[in-house]
């Protein structure tokens, strides 16, 4: 919706392919550094939260880590449907319930941002990349604390958001551990979960050489390892398919160069705080400080 917005603007004729009924992703947190206000300034009156920190619960260790950048909490859903409004209000037309199942003719550019399991991805013999499952839910209990909490698993760690008027708890984990780690979690706290939503998440660097096909997105796998968090990275691969519209293979350069260095190593800061956490937490300073989007 965002990069239908922003080259509608630019004069391009767009049209959205979008498999639902409705606009609107439901499996999302919402928890965005407040970069998010750079790319749609209009979402600041979508925040219910402002989040500052987060305390990471190892074993026999409390890590607090807190954010150079503030984090916003938002609804997801709501978030898609302003930048659909403002795309279709630019000139983009949005075709709902039109699953995509051949390759669109007649356009001289195709974008696939269809998430984890990507049409155009496979259309075009590409891997998959790895999955996680992120599983959340909320409680009726208001909470406007400036910290979330997370409790470390393997392959991922289960949170602990405030809404404001509710409280979200969730996981994110390997596919077939996510759902019982979890119930684990809620039987020991004495928590009961509504409304329960379930996503895949992808984590990898997919993107096509091809000079009229591209992907962006998730359909890239292009989210933060350690969270799995790709709003802000999937806007800033945008703004870079968009800096080199209509060059597909300037942009799929720009790409690699922008995001490669940055998933590598943090891959290699997660396990190091992982191992440390679990094996070595006297290893691990009470506090730290970080750049939230990029581990700095």
């Amino acid at each position: 919706m965002y990069l239908a917005w922003k080259l509608s603007l630019r004069g391009h004729k767009v049209t959205v392919f979008e498999k639902k009924e409705r606009i609107g992703k439901k499996a999302c947190s919402g928890l965005f550094s407040e970069r998010i206000l750079e790319f749609i300034p209009e979402s600041r009156k979508l925040i219910q939260n402002e989040i500052s920190s987060v305390l990471i619960h190892f074993p026999k260790k409390t890590l607090k880590i807190d954010f150079s950048r503030k984090f916003l909490v938002m609804n997801h859903f709501d978030l898609d449907n302003m930048a659909a409004g403002l795309a279709e209000k630019a000139g983009a037309e949005i075709l709902l319930n039109n699953p995509v199942s051949v390759m669109p003719r007649g356009f001289e550019k195709i974008i696939g941002c269809d998430g984890p399991d990507s049409f155009v991805r496979r259309n075009l013999g590409l891997k998959n990349p790895d999955y996680r499952l992120a599983i959340q839910g909320f409680i009726p209990k208001e909470d406007s604390s400036n910290h979330v909490e997370t409790w470390p698993e393997e392959e991922g760690f289960i949170w602990k958001i405030p809404r404001g008027g509710e409280t979200e708890y969730g996981i994110i984990a390997a596919p077939k551990q996510a759902k019982s780690l979890l119930e684990k979690f809620l039987k020991e706290n004495e928590l009961k979960l509504e409304r329960e939503e379930a996503g895949l998440v992808p984590q990898g660097f997919i993107i096509p050489f091809h000079s009229s096909i591209t992907l962006c997105g998730d359909a890239t796998g292009l989210t933060k390892p350690w969270s799995g968090g790709g709003v802000i990275w999937g806007l800033m691969a945008a703004q870079l398919l968009l800096k080199n519209f209509p060059d597909f293979l300037k942009y799929r350069k720009e790409l690699k160069k922008a995001f490669r260095g940055k998933i590598i190593l943090s891959k290699i800061a997660t396990r190091a705080a992982y191992l440390l956490g679990f094996k070595a937490p006297w290893l691990l300073p009470k506090n730290l400080k970080i750049e939230g989007d990029f581990l700095t």
